[in-house]
């Protein structure tokens, strides 16, 4: 890992296309501003993990599946059960 020290507004650049700049310091806390290209996905490191860890639970889940067939079959058989309102 490359560790550098950086002053308020201060940037490193990352390949040709990506800059990170020190934006502020406000006690514990760091404020990073990231230029870079929309293609190039910048994600929160907490939130990649709880995404992936989101991801393996759901892949744990049972399958339900809807056999949509009989749906439409039941649905027609509503619609010829069905009688008109009486219009007041």
């Amino acid at each position: 890992m490359l560790v550098l020290s950086r002053k308020v507004n201060e940037t490193i650049v990352i390949g040709d296309n990506v800059r990170v700049t020190l934006l502020g310091i406000d006690g514990d806390k760091i404020k990073l501003g990231v230029d870079a290209p929309r293609d190039v996905k910048v994600f929160r490191e907490e939130l990649l993990e709880a995404t992936k860890s989101t991801n393996v639970q759901a892949l744990g889940a049972p399958i339900v599946s809807f056999d949509l067939s009989k749906l439409g079959k039941a649905a027609e058989g509503a619609k010829s059960v069905a009688k008109p309102e009486d219009k007041k």
